[in-house]
Formats: C-alpha cells, sequence, structure tokens
C-alpha cells in the first residue's frame, strides 16, 4: 500500500536531531537542511512532471507525526453559481507527538483541475509541491501541549485577481491540501502533516474581486450542460453473514445468529437504516418529481440479508458460541427493528428496480472453481428467486453483480451455465479497455463442440476509480481489490469527511470533464458491503440528483443498459486473485458434496411444509457465506477471515450431527439363532425431521452370509424394524457390523457391532438328524410289522392291558 509522502519519516539527520534532543536537555539548532515552512512555494513546483521522492516530514523517535490534521466541514461541499465565492475548511490540528510544537501555522493549496479517472485517486497522492495555488499561513495555535487538540476554521477565495485564491477558473475536480506548519520543541520550523480533498467546482459564483461587476471573469460562470453523461446508478444492500453456522432448515424454529449488530444496524440511525433511508427521501415526489433519480436507481438486494432480517421478523436467537451450532444462546433484540426495515423495504422495491447480489456476495471466482452445480446455483441463480419471493416484486432478472469487479474465464462459464446474460465489472478489468456500454465478453476456456452454439455473455462495466472513491467513505473504509497499486494508499491518514468530499468529486467528475465526447455514459457502483452511514448516502444520491436536474445528466435505467447490444472488440476480464487457500476450496467441496448426497436420500413428505431442498439449504448458503467477500478489502480483513474459518469448522460439526442422526441402534446382550437361516432384527432410527431412505451395510465374516434387504425408508423422527436374512454355517459366537448408509454408500451414523451365537451344526447335524430319522422308520416299521403279523411287540412286554 502507498503511504503518502506526509506520512514518512524526515531525512536521517533532522530525526537524529529531534530524537536526541531530549535526552541531552539542550535545546538544538536544526541544521539549515532541514524543510522550514515558508509562505511560499518552493522553486520546484514549476516542476509539474515529477513528484518529490524526499520525505519531508518529520516523525517522534515512536515513529508518530508531530501533528495530525483532520478535516471536519467543507463548506461548500460542491461549488455552484449561487455558492459563497470562497471555500471555508473547518479542521482540527492535534498534537501527537512526545513533545510541545509551537507556532502552529496553516495554509490553504489548490492543484489543477483532474483530467483523468485515474487522478481521482493518484491527484491525492501527489507531494505538496504540485499543489501550487498557495495562501498565506495563519497562526492557528501559539503551541500545542502533547495531545492537545486545537479548531479552526480556514477560508481563501476561489478566484481573484488582487490577492491569493484557489485559481478556480471552471467547473471541474480540484484537489485541495491543508498544509501545517510548526516548530516541536528542540526543533525547528518544519512541515509536519497535511490533509488532502477534492473539491468539485459545478460552476463558478460571482468573482467579488473584480471592480467592473459586469466584466466577463466577474460574472457566474454555470457548467456545459449540452452533453450530459447518461448516468446509472447501483444502490447496495448487504451485510456480512450473520447466521450461525451448521444449521439445517425448518418450518417453526427459530434461527439463530453469530451476534446481535445486525440490529443496530437495522435500528433507526444504523448503516442499512440510513442506506434505506437515503433513497425513500431522495425519491419521493417533491424532490425527484420527474423520477429522473429513482429511474437511474437500481437497489442491490444481498439475498442472504434479507433471508436473515425476513427470520428475524419471527423472534430469534443469538449464540454464545459461534463456532458451535448447538451453543448456548439468548433472545435477540432486533424483530422490531427487522420488521419495520424489511417493511420500508417491501414499499421502496415495489416501485424501483431491484436486482439481487450473488448470496452472500461470495467469491464468484472461488465457487467456479469448486465445481459444485448446486454451488454455483444457490450463488448466482438461486438469488433472484428469494429477493422476489420475500419481497413480492419481480427482480431484474439474467444479471449479475460481480462482488470482485471481475471474472476470470471459468466464472464467465458458470455464469453462461446458471443463465446470467450479463455480468457487470469494473471497467479496469477488462482488456482491451472500451468504452462501449454493453462489450461481448469472450472466454478462454475451449469452446464447447457440436451445432449448439455458446451462450454468449455480456459484459457491462462501472468506474472502478469512482467505486474506489466511494469504498472510502464510512466508519469501515476498503480499497476495492483490483484497484491499481498506483491509486492506492492509506485511507486511515484521512478524516471521515475528506473520504466524503473524495466521493463528490468522482461523482461529478464525470458530469463536468470529456464533455465534448459523444455518447457519454458512466455506471456508478459502490462495493456491494457499503459501510457509508450518517448522513454519507444522502450526501451521494444528492449529487446525483442534483447533476439530473441541472441537466449535467440523464437517467439510464439498468434495463435499458441490459438492453444495450454489444458492440466494440469483444474483451475478457481479469479477476482479483483469491484469498482463499486451497484447503479452504477443498473442504467446501467436500462439505458441499455431503449435503449434495444427504438431499438425495432426503424424502419429501407430502404432509410437510419441509422439503429435502427447504431442509438443505441453509448447510449449502453457509458454504457461500464462507467463500463471502464482505469486509475483506478492509480494515476488517482479519475479524472477517476468522469468522469464515469458524463458519467452517461450525458447519462442518453440523453436518457431521446430521449423518450422526441416522444410525443402526445397538442391541444390548446377543442374539442366538435358532437355527442356520434364522433372521437378524435390527432397529434403525431416524432423528431428522423428515423421512430418509438407507441402504444397510453389514461386514460379516465369511460363515455367515447375509441377504441385501434393498432401500428402507425411514420415518420422520422415528424408528423402523429391519428383519435381515441371515445364514450361519459354522457354530460359533460370531461378530457382525452394522451401519446405514445413504443412496450412494456414504455412512451415515456409527457401526453398530452385533454378537451373534449360532445353533447351526453344518453336515454332522444332518447326519444325525439323518440317522434319527432312520432309526425312527426302522422302529416304526418294526412294530406295524408284528402287529400285522398278530404278534405282540416285545418292546409291549410287560406294558399288557390287565
Amino acid at each position: 500500500m502507498i503511504v503518502r509522502a506526509r506520512k514518512v519519516t524526515a531525512a536521517a539527520l533532522t530525526s537524529f536531531l529531534l530524537a536526541v534532543a531530549p535526552a541531552v536537555g539542550v535545546a538544538t539548532v536544526v541544521p539549515t537542511q532541514l524543510p522550514t515552512a515558508t509562505a511560499q512555494p518552493d522553486a520546484s513546483v514549476g516542476d509539474v512532471e515529477s513528484t518529490s521522492a524526499v520525505p519531508d516530514t518529520p516523525m517522534t523517535q515512536a515513529g508518530n507525526p508531530f501533528l495530525t490534521l483532520s478535516i471536519e466541514t467543507v463548506a461548500p461541499s460542491t461549488v455552484t453559481t449561487s455558492s459563497d465565492p470562497f471555500v471555508t475548511v473547518r479542521a482540527t490540528v492535534t498534537n501527537t507527538g512526545d513533545r510541545r510544537v509551537d507556532d502552529v501555522s496553516v495554509r490553504m493549496q489548490a492543484s489543477a483541475a483532474i483530467d483523468t479517472t485515474a487522478d481521482l485517486r493518484t491527484s491525492l497522492t501527489l507531494d505538496q509541491e504540485r499543489f501550487d495555488r498557495v495562501g498565506d499561513f495563519v497562526t492557528v495555535a501559539e503551541s500545542l501541549e502533547k495531545d492537545e487538540s486545537r479548531q479552526f476554521d480556514l477560508s481563501m477565495q476561489l478566484r481573484s485577481t488582487t490577492e491569493p485564491s484557489l485559481g478556480i477558473e471552471a467547473p471541474g475536480v480540484y484537489p485541495l491540501l491543508l498544509n501545517v506548519n510548526g516548530t516541536p520543541e528542540y526543533g525547528g520550523t518544519a512541515r509536519l502533516d497535511d490533509a488532502r480533498f477534492l473539491l468539485p467546482v459545478v460552476g463558478l459564483p460571482r468573482n467579488p474581486g473584480e471592480m467592473d461587476p459586469a466584466a466577463p471573469d466577474a460574472l457566474p460562470l454555470p457548467p456545459n450542460t449540452r452533453n450530459p453523461v447518461a448516468m446509472t446508478v447501483l444502490w447496495p444492500l448487504a451485510d456480512i453473514p450473520r447466521l450461525a453456522a451448521g444449521l439445517p432448515g425448518s418450518v417453526d424454529e427459530r434461527v439463530r445468529l453469530i451476534d446481535d449488530e445486525l440490529a443496530g444496524e437495522l435500528a433507526s440511525g444504523g448503516r442499512l437504516d440510513t442506506l434505506l433511508k437515503a433513497v425513500e427521501f431522495a425519491t419521493q415526489p417533491g424532490l425527484d418529481p420527474g423520477g429522473n433519480l429513482a429511474s437511474s436507481l437500481c437497489i442491490g438486494i444481498d439475498p442472504d440479508l434479507l433471508v436473515t432480517v425476513s427470520n428475524m421478523t419471527r423472534g430469534y436467537l443469538v449464540v454464545d458460541d459461534p463456532a458451535d451450532p448447538a451453543s448456548t444462546a439468548r433472545d435477540g433484540t432486533g424483530s422490531a427493528a427487522a420488521t419495520q426495515w424489511l417493511s420500508r423495504l417491501e414499499a421502496i422495491a415495489s416501485s424501483t428496480c431491484v436486482t439481487a447480489m450473488p448470496f452472500a456476495q461470495t467469491d464468484l471466482g472461488a465457487v467456479a472453481d469448486i465445481g459444485d452445480a448446486s454451488l454455483i446455483q444457490s450463488a448466482i441463480s438461486t438469488p433472484a428467486d428469494v429477493v422476489d419471493g420475500i419481497l413480492g416484486i419481480t427482480s431484474t432478472r439474467g444479471f449479475t453483480w460481480s462482488p470482485t469487479g471481475g471474472v476470470d474465464a471459468d466464472t464467465a462459464d458458470a455464469l453462461r451455465a446458471a443463465g446470467t446474460g450479463t455480468v457487470l465489472v469494473a471497467d479496469n478489468s477488462i482488456s482491451p479497455p472500451t468504452s462501449a456500454p454493453m462489450a461481448q465478453l469472450l472466454s478462454t476456456n475451449v469452446p464447447p463442440t457440436g451445432t449448439q452454439p455458446p451462450s454468449t455473455l455480456a459484459a457491462a462495466h462501472y468506474d472502478a476509480a469512482t467505486a474506489a472513491a466511494l469504498a472510502g467513505m464510512g466508519a469501515t473504509p476498503s480499497t476495492p481489490a483490483l484497484t491499481p497499486a498506483e491509486q492506492r494508499y492509506d485511507l486511515d491518514t484521512d478524516s471521515r469527511t475528506a473520504r466524503l468530499q473524495d466521493a463528490l468529486g468522482a461523482i461529478n467528475f464525470h458530469a463536468l470533464v470529456g464533455t465534448d465526447r459523444p455518447g457519454r455514459t458512466v455506471t456508478v457502483a459502490p462495493p456491494q458491503y457499503w459501510t457509508a452511514g450518517g448522513d454519507e448516502p444522502s450526501a451521494i444520491l444528492s449529487t446525483v440528483s442534483s447533476l439530473l436536474r441541472s441537466g449535467l445528466a440523464t437517467p439510464r435505467p439498468l434495463a435499458e443498459l441490459i438492453a444495450e447490444p454489444t458492440s466494440g472488440t469483444p474483451v475478457t476480464s481479469v479477476d482479483a486473485a483469491t484469498e482463499l487457500d486451497t484447503g479452504t476450496i477443498g473442504l467446501v467441496r467436500s462439505q458441499s458434496d455431503r449435503i449434495e448426497t444427504l438431499m438425495q436420500s432426503l424424502v419429501d413428505d407430502p404432509q410437510s411444509a419441509l422439503t429435502p431442498r427447504l431442509f438443505t439449504a441453509p448447510l449449502r448458503e453457509d458454504m457461500l457465506r464462507a467463500l463471502s467477500t464482505a469486509g475483506r478489502a478492509s480494515s476488517m480483513a482479519d475479524k472477517t477471515g476468522t469468522m469464515a474459518f469458524t463458519r467452517l469448522a461450525a458447519t462442518r460439526i453440523g453436518i457431521d450431527t446430521i449423518y450422526g442422526s441416522v444410525t443402526v441402534l445397538a442391541p444390548g446382550g446377543v442374539y442366538t439363532l435358532a437355527s442356520e437361516q434364522s433372521p437378524l432384527l435390527l432397529v434403525a432410527r431416524n432423528d431428522l425431521p423428515m423421512p430418509v431412505n438407507v441402504l444397510l451395510r453389514v461386514d460379516a465374516p465369511p460363515e455367515m452370509t447375509i441377504s441385501d434387504v434393498g432401500v428402507t425408508q425411514l420415518p420422520a423422527r422415528g424408528s423402523r424394524t429391519i428383519t435381515v436374512p441371515a445364514e450361519v454355517d459354522a457354530t460359533r459366537n460370531l461378530s457382525v457390523d452394522f451401519s446405514v448408509t445413504a443412496l450412494d454408500g456414504s455412512r451415515l451414523g456409527e457401526v453398530s457391532t452385533v454378537s451373534v451365537r449360532s445353533n447351526a451344526y453344518g453336515q454332522a447335524l444332518a447326519i444325525i438328524t439323518a440317522c434319527a430319522g432312520a432309526l425312527l422308520l426302522l422302529l416304526a416299521g418294526r412294530r406295524l410289522w408284528h402287529r400285522f403279523r398278530g404278534q405282540p411287540d416285545p418292546a409291549d412286554e410287560g406294558y399288557e392291558r390287565p
């Protein structure tokens, strides 16, 4: 990540002198090589082709800056013809060093208007010498002790011929900088920090410095509205996955969440509340009478968020241990907030464009690598059904918004197979670059053979630099994965207000620059997990609405964009390298296979509302949640990575528990067979809430032959006795292992070992039985012979009748 020059240590000699001075207790005079603050720009200002590589912001021995600037307000945030002819910045300077700083003074500087989208980012990393339009230094504090702060206001005219000004002579987007100088104790005067932001100038107000009010330079200068830009805005509603993992679907059980943070997000003032409220406010008839903003806007909804909120309305639990699906839990507090938020969303969705995001903002590249057709369908195709079913609307179909900003060849093929006709990607992911609103997306994979032509996939694109500026908004700023290295810098060095200004500048840029190019279009897409909050979402929509009202932009509905025919050179798209290791991918693949196996063995019960797909859907969705991209590109990366690992572990535990719920009960004692062909009676138990078909697996010694009993259906939460035909040809105690399996042979439950005692004597028993039968016949024949001849049988001697 690039760190701006203002945050880098000063020359070695300067750092050494500033560090050792307190130790010797003598005030040190800093040599002349130390950069000193002056009211005039350096001589190198005119060199606009290079930036200074010399670090010029000294640090303390601990590596901290002596002073830190934080911008709090910018007025006006966007300059118009009716604005004041000057800009006022309210900021706070804080002593974050280890000693007192004297003579704290600040001045405002500006640079030329930016003219490329890349400049929306790179202009904020330029050396301060490139900000060559400078004002006078104003002392804001005689001294600041350690940890002491001072708030101040600083104003500067937009344009003037008689005094220092920002030199703004035409509409555009201008980089501004606040430069703070000071004299640390034991040191010399130096530039100690600066703060940068973008100032959008839609129109110039009257110039009060002109003596002749009717002079051309004195009149307000409106923007050029002859060639407005066609604008489409995606508005995301999404969150990081909150549902506890490893729990199958049910009809009446309350869902379990890993925490209760979503309750605050949905409540008044929460992030999701403000995102939705901004749309409600900006699209009301009084503010958008022609419906221009409403028609240019399309709400992107994460179906995982919608499923979670919908379940919260019926009451929910919050688990104490997210790694254990069956851990103790407490009642959640957000049911009322979820009900109200969902009702508001239903109302706004009924009259506004809605599109479904990939489920849980999952990494589509990882899903494509896994190659599970059911998982792909759940990630891409099913979300629209989920959104439509909960909100009672018809969302935009055949459109996929890439969570990472790009798609590789495998992902493109997966999207085609799932029925996607258009994919939205970042413009910097496309090669070759194209200005066409819709381009044909090629696959580098081998095309299918046969007469059936492959389905086409079109690529629409949004401006990546604008997306990066929008991603920097909010409490948890992020940098999109595809942002080039030269456009990256430490967002924590900027205040939240400064990052909002950068976003406003990016939105206005497309309407103000390039007005001579025909057919101008732009798609604005924030990150899907967007942490903008407070007044920030309203500020963005208000800016778009102002551009539409002023004629600088025209609405381009998403449906109109999708209907555009592909044009220009076919393109390919690259995706950001996945942060998931092969072990994670392999685990998701194996667990997904187990879920599919389970679903194939479950039986649809017409008497129950719970179907095999509904029962297994949360388990499959857990796989997608574990692959979520939400928060991955921000300071939350470590947290979200840990959450994904915990989710996978909990899912594995949950699936193991489900598999263990169908088993053969271990019989007590020993089976004694009355003959060599006596059957065995086994009891199989099913603790699942729906019937399941199983096969019996037997591991018997060679002396025993077990007949296959075929498929056995076990009732929901019940048991069944299985009669197992068995034949034994030996007389001894035998040990036989029994278990039940899914229809594909995957074992369910535990193995039960049965001890069998057989009374089978084999060939000897047959001989003895035959001999006994022959003897019986002989004796019976002898008696009949004597009786036929009228002779008493000798065996009857002593038993004569009286």
